[in-house]
């Protein structure tokens, strides 16, 4: 019972970002890259907040309940604010790589558009906060099967896979979003993504009432993604017309 947890949680966790990573990137040596590298801002980003979390926990006291819960909310509250900032680093560098690209280009043009970028580099910064997010509890998983035992919720693994999944499209959508923003200098889309992005994380101190944290945590998920669909130059024709082209080549291949 134990493996089916385990193969189970990891398929919901990583299962969609897997996917989007086979179809949309394995194939483009440049993207892999892009996403290696967002990927490791993110690790930057949780290197810093852990040495200031790390130097905090030293300083204070361990038996003050009180002061370690405010001390929790502040650590993840700065990790959040650190991610971002180093999420617009990653922009900047990836606007002068771009830059670099097009020199370089025959017909002066970048063989990768911004919004892809946006797109492969937020998807680096999920994957690799889901696998830190969810790496120890999937090992859990594995046994002794003792969840619910001491009254925890029996639906522990199966609610933290499916938050790490929703950060982990959340991330993808975010980076869709703030990159737009630096784009188009929209600054307040930058402070909406920074917003939910500390609202999400928030969510997580409801639990184990997981009834007020998994609900809303997907309801803004629908919502980054529809807006980051929109914000791609999405419509609803295009998704009229992918739907027709798939359709017109399937039909081709079976008349042939």
């Amino acid at each position: 019972m134990t493996v089916a947890v385990f193969f189970g949680c990891t398929f919901i966790a990583f299962g969609p970002a897997f996917a989007l990573f086979v179809f949309t990137i394995a194939r483009d040596p440049l993207r892999v890259i892009i996403l290696i590298a967002g990927a490791f801002f993110w690790l930057l980003s949780l290197l810093m907040s852990s040495l200031v979390w790390f130097i905090a926990m030293k300083a204070s006291n361990n038996e003050d309940y009180q002061l370690q819960r405010g001390l929790l909310i502040f650590g993840v509250m700065f990790s959040v604010i650190l991610q971002e900032v180093f999420r617009f680093a990653y922009y900047k560098l990836l606007r002068k790589a771009m830059e670099g690209l097009v020199a370089l280009s025959e017909d002066d043009s970048s063989p990768i558009s911004v919004q892809q970028m946006a797109y492969v580099a937020g998807l680096g910064y999920g994957i690799m906060s889901g696998a830190f997010s969810m790496i120890n509890i999937l090992a859990d998983s594995l046994g002794p099967g003792t969840v619910g035992i001491h009254g925890e919720s029996q639906y522990y693994f199966l609610t933290s896979a499916f938050m790490t999944m929703a950060i982990t499209l959340l991330h993808t959508f975010w980076g869709v979003l703030f990159f737009d923003g630096c784009e188009k200098r929209k600054w307040w889309m930058i402070a909406v993504v920074v917003c939910l992005h500390l609202l999400v994380s928030g969510l997580t101190f409801l639990n184990p009432v997981y009834e007020g944290s998994l609900p809303p945590a997907y309801i803004i998920t629908v919502a980054m993604g529809v807006w980051a669909f929109l914000s791609s130059g999405g419509s609803l024709e295009s998704i009229r017309n992918s739907f027709t082209c798939s359709k017109s080549s399937v039909n081709s291949q079976v008349g042939s």
